[in-house]
C-alpha cells in the first residue's frame, strides 16, 4: 500500500469509527453492512462526510457496489485520480 492509500484508508477508518458501534477492528475486508451494519442511510451519510473530507464526488451509481473498507479506499483514490 502506498503512503497516499495508506492515508486514505486511514481516514475512510477515522471516519467509519462512528458506526463502529461493536468497536470490531477494521481491516481492507470489512463489510460494512455485515460487520458494521451500516445500511442504506448510514451509507449516504458515510459518502457525504467522504466527499466532504477529500473534496470528492462520489457517482451515487457507484455506492451500490461498496461492500468493503477497501472498496471506499480504492473509490477515493479513483476519484482523486480523476478516473
Amino acid at each position: 500500500m502506498s503512503d497516499t492509500e495508506q492515508t486514505v484508508y486511514d481516514t475512510v477508518c477515522e471516519l467509519l469509527q462512528r458506526y463502529n458501534r461493536e468497536g470490531r477492528e477494521l481491516r481492507p475486508e470489512t463489510d460494512l453492512n455485515a460487520e458494521l451494519n451500516i445500511d442504506s442511510v448510514a451509507a449516504m451519510d458515510l459518502i457525504m462526510e467522504i466527499e466532504d473530507k477529500f473534496d470528492i464526488d462520489i457517482p451515487i451509481n457507484l455506492v451500490g457496489d461498496l461492500r468493503t473498507v477497501k472498496d471506499l479506499v480504492a473509490t477515493v483514490r479513483s476519484q482523486q485520480e480523476g478516473a
